[in-house]
């Protein structure tokens, strides 16, 4: 019997994601020969030798010259035959190394060399010129992998420690259509951060996570919540997990996540509400056969520590155990600014017979923080206030952020043995939440050199129901396969929220310090104000969908989708000044159309139409009002056309042309300025290129670059005026990470972050001004068991600003910092 374990946790489990197979469990001789050799292959090991060796084909001189191939998916050593006898290369095999082996075939023109490393992508094999033929051989064991015979002496136990990863790129995603379509099939743009991404970059939260992803900006969030802007629409909402929805407010961690996957443009088909400008869902590392011992501490500048904790394995044939834990305690930059938050995630994996596979989780994690809103403004310079980037406006001492997330999540799979897959996935999560903030409020007057500093808190709580059943299943109507999806999401959300104002001294709403010294000790009182909200939100929201992914022809696929959502929204306002009880019910129709051409089978270009809503209720739900109540959902139009290139099945190109339209906004009707009528709102037009790979052996890279020009089409009130650029919307924006490694122990790398200047608000009078930026890092394999990382982040210490809430909330960005993590596997 084989078994693998994995110290880098990455292929086995991010590979059953990626096959979508989890009925075939990893007890079966063949599935593990095919696991152990895909491992083995992503690692990078050398040759071995082989016997028993049968040649093929006659000759090698037409090896460098390209033909045209259509070798069918199937038998490896069937399609090693069918390329030696039309290139007439010479190709040796050994039929007991190749064993069931299978590949997914060559469609296009290649020269064999090429042809060769498509066929053996992924197989654990290898493609070594010898004089006048090429030899095919297994990938070798690397130095400290052993092998041990099972004391029965029946079978041998084969154990690879291995750092097996499949780089930058993943093959294949099930979230953008609920179903395992390569991504090159996929007519939108997605970017993955794989789990080896995260681990070089030193990924721990969500900004961290896009900070290399083309397209996606990072927002301030007030301090207290994860905030990204998707092709100029700013969201705290369109965030999932497992493709489950999670949008509770607060920062996420990344310790127990296998991947990161941004979706750009809208997705309501897939989705449902929201994902008006994009989304990103976390993969959650996931119990499997493959036995993982890491323990990861980490150091760094203004006193950062942090541990974490990741185990693993099999327990029996049908059921697997993980464990992953954090805590961390760590400072900031910023005087006054700490953090401190620890999370546990237990998961177990059954697989009750070959067909069916249950997964069940449990999350409990507490972030405790303080909300640090920034620095104001200067009118007269539009920009930030010039002062000493530590600089805190406010009282660090009374804004505070403490979350509580308690979660529970359940996946049954099982597929019939007419290959129809049933998927049921539910989640069950409650949040407890409270911020108060002590914050600068307004720009900064020149004429006094004094700013005014406002105060509120929030308290929070939400329960979230949901439940999604999928059906997967296959049909010919000729020679036209079907695809198809069918599915039911059941959510029931219960929220409640209040907002109280502080008063300075028990009266003022505001107080005023100077720029020298902008720190505040004045007694506050907290109370509900006519303004302020003490809300409950009941959300009940009901969606089918259905989708068909087409094979035209070997060159051309078309996927066609639509779901309906009916959302119903009872909001209360219980405080007396307002005393309002209203009832949202919205309904709509989220389509999406693409169509593929492959001129090669690693080629695509292709064309995507989609739609998106947003209630009226907003995307926290907390935004009724009588005025709203009534009207139609936003309504966000996307229109993109792209292309992608596998150049090798380790690197891949994409680039895309886009139109996102927000339309059915509220604008003041110009006939009657007492009534307001929705009407177009702004569009963002833009290209995109990304890049994620190995360029060589040793030479990994994920990047790209965004040029998107977005305006107000509408004039929506006295400060949002059409012709106006959107907020946080830079025009420019490049990014580039590279990892090199010089041999099996040293490695580096190298990033650069680079935006053009953007608008903190609509109203276009503040800007925070462009900059770039450098990070850098190093790599030390000390032996088998301990490896070194040194991140350092902003290595030229440049002065800049990150990012912004509103004009007078700018965050200016980390100086020089650096992380050493010591990482053990054993």
């Amino acid at each position: 019997m084989i078994k693998i374990f994995d110290t880098n946790r990455t292929s086995v489990s991010e590979r059953k994601h990626a096959e979508n197979r989890p009925w075939t469990s990893c007890h079966q001789p063949a599935t593990l020969f095919i696991a152990i050799s895909s491992a083995l292959f992503y690692f990078g090991l050398s040759s071995s030798s082989f016997a028993n060796v049968a040649v093929v084909g006659t000759d090698i001189s037409a090896s460098t010259a390209a033909h045209s191939y259509s070798i069918p998916a199937g038998s490896l050593a069937a399609a090693l035959n069918h390329l030696s006898r039309e290139s007439g290369t010479p190709i040796s095999t050994d039929s007991a190394e190749i064993g069931e082996i299978t590949t997914q075939g060559l469609e296009g023109k290649y020269t064999v060399p090429d042809a060769l490393d498509h066929l053996l992508a992924g197989s654990g094999m290898q493609a070594v010129s010898q004089g006048n033929q090429y030899a095919i051989q297994r990938l070798a064991m690397a130095p400290g992998e052993t092998v041990q015979v099972e004391k029965d002496g029946i079978l041998p136990t084969v154990t690879v420690l291995a750092n097996s990863s499949t780089g930058y790129t993943v093959p294949k995603i099930t979230t953008a259509t609920k179903t395992n379509t390569p991504l090159i099939n996929v007519p939108q743009s997605v970017s993955v951060v794989t789990q080896e991404a995260i681990k070089d970059q030193n990924v721990l939260s969500m900004s961290d996570a896009v900070r290399y992803v083309p397209g996606v900006g990072i927002s301030q969030g007030e301090g207290n919540r994860d905030a990204l802007v998707f092709r100029g629409n700013r969201s705290t909402a369109d965030f999932f997990v497992d493709g489950i929805r999670d949008d509770v407010q607060y920062f996420r961690d990344i310790y127990n996540i296998e991947r990161v996957e941004v979706l750009k443009g809208p997705n309501g088909m897939i989705f449902g509400r929201g994902g008006s400008g994009g989304v990103i869902n976390r993969v959650q590392k996931e119990a499997d056969w493959n036995r993982v011992r890491e323990i990861t501490a980490q150091v760094g500048s203004w006193d950062a520590k942090r541990v974490a904790l990741d185990v693993g394995q099999g327990i029996n044939d049908t059921s697997a155990v993980r464990l992953n834990a954090m805590y961390e305690d760590s400072g900031s930059f910023r005087n006054g600014v700490d953090l401190k938050r620890y999370g546990i995630n237990p998961t177990v994996t059954l697989a009750p017979g070959a067909q069916t596979k249950v997964v069940l989780n449990a999350e409990y994690f507490k972030d405790e923080r303080t909300a640090d809103r920034g620095v104001p403004s200067l009118a007269s310079t539009r920009r930030p206030i010039d002062v000493d980037v530590r600089t805190f406006f406010g009282d660090p001492a009374r804004s505070n952020s403490d979350t509580e997330l308690k979660a529970a999540n359940a996946l049954v799979e099982h597929k019939f043995d007419n290959q129809v897959l049933l998927r049921n996935r539910t989640r069950y999560a409650s949040q407890d939440k409270f911020y108060e903030n002590v914050y600068p409020g307004a720009a900064v007057n020149p004429a006094t050199a004094e700013v005014a500093i406002s105060a509120y808190n929030n308290t929070s709580h939400r329960d979230t129901f949901i439940n999604q059943t999928d059906v997967l299943f296959s049909l010919n109507t000729g020679t036209v396969k079907h695809d198809m999806l069918a599915g039911l999401e059941l959510s029931h959300q219960d929220s409640d929220s209040r907002r109280n104002t502080g008063y300075f001294n028990g009266t003022a709403a505001t107080v005023n310090v100077p720029i020298s010294n902008p720190l505040t000790s004045t007694p506050l009182t907290y109370k509900l104000s006519a303004t302020d909200g003490d809300n409950n939100s009941i959300t009940k929201n009901a969606g089918v969908y259905i989708q068909d992914q087409i094979t035209l022809m070997p060159k051309w696929q078309a996927i066609l989708g639509l779901r309906y959502d009916l959302v119903d929204v009872d909001f209360v306002n219980k405080n007396p000044a307002a005393n309002q009880t209203l009832n949202s019910r919205d309904n709509f129709w989220s389509p999406r159309a693409g169509l593929i051409y492959k001129p090669a089978t690693n080629v695509s270009v292709y064309g995507n139409y989609s739609l998106a809503y947003v209630p009226r209720a907003g995307e926290q739900l907390t935004s009724l009002s009588v005025t709203n109540a009534a009207l139609e959902p936003e309504k966000f139009k996307n229109l993109e056309i792209g292309t992608k290139w596998d150049i090798r099945p380790d690197l891949a190109l994409t680039t895309a042309l886009f139109q996102l339209d927000r339309t059915n906004v509220i604008v003041p009707d110009p006939n009657n300025t007492a009534r307001s009528i929705l009407a177009d709102g702004q569009r963002n037009k833009g290209f995109e290129l990304g890049l994620a790979g190995r360029i060589t052996s040793a030479w990994s890279m994920m990047g790209g670059y965004t040029y998107q020009d977005g305006e107000i089409t509408n004039t929506q009130s006295a400060t949002i005026k059409a012709g106006s650029v959107l907020a946080e919307l830079p025009k420019n924006t490049f990014s580039l990470w590279n990892r090199y490694d010089f041999n099996s122990m040293w490695g580096v790398g190298l990033g650069v972050v680079s935006r053009s200047k953007m608008y903190a608000s609509t109203d276009n009078t503040i800007y925070l001004p462009g900059f770039t930026r450098v990070d850098a890092a190093v790599y030390a394999r000390i032996d088998k068991t301990w490896r070194a990382q040194l991140n350092i982040e902003n290595l030229f210490d440049k002065v800049y600003w990150a990012s912004a809430h509103n004009n007078n909330n700018l965050s200016p960005g980390s100086p020089i910092a650096a992380r050493l993590s010591l990482v053990a596997n054993f």
